[in-house]
């Protein structure tokens, strides 16, 4: 489960990366990537949630659910406090999320290899 959850992290990537560089840009995300982006997301959340509580995986998975957790936080704040209100998304509130779901998914990729 924990390999599924990567994977799907890793499309949520792709699709927040692609939203990322058109902020940094000055261009405001579209709809239809934002609700990929989440839904990959959301979907790798539940994997990784079901991962270490129901199949024990091990502390780097625990830690890396926290900071996506973290950075779950951050997503809904700028879907819901800025997209959704047609307000341009802060760039700093952009790099913070994008830091902490990338130092996740690092975490958690190093923990399934077993270097941690």
């Amino acid at each position: 489960m924990v390999t599924w959850a990567i994977v799907v992290f890793a499309l949520a990537a792709v699709a927040g990366l692609t939203m990322a560089i058109g902020v940094f840009k000055g261009r405001t995300p579209s709809v239809g990537v934002a609700v990929i982006h989440g839904a990959f997301a959301a979907t790798g959340l539940v994997l990784l949630l079901l991962a270490v509580f129901n199949q024990g995986a091990g502390n780097a998975a625990r830690w890396a659910l926290y900071l996506f957790l973290i950075a779950a936080v951050g997503g809904f704040t700028l879907a819901l406090g800025y997209h959704a209100r047609k307000r341009p998304l802060p760039t700093g509130l952009v790099a913070g999320h994008a830091l902490l779901a990338v130092a996740a998914f690092l975490i958690l990729v190093v923990g399934v290899l077993g270097l941690l």
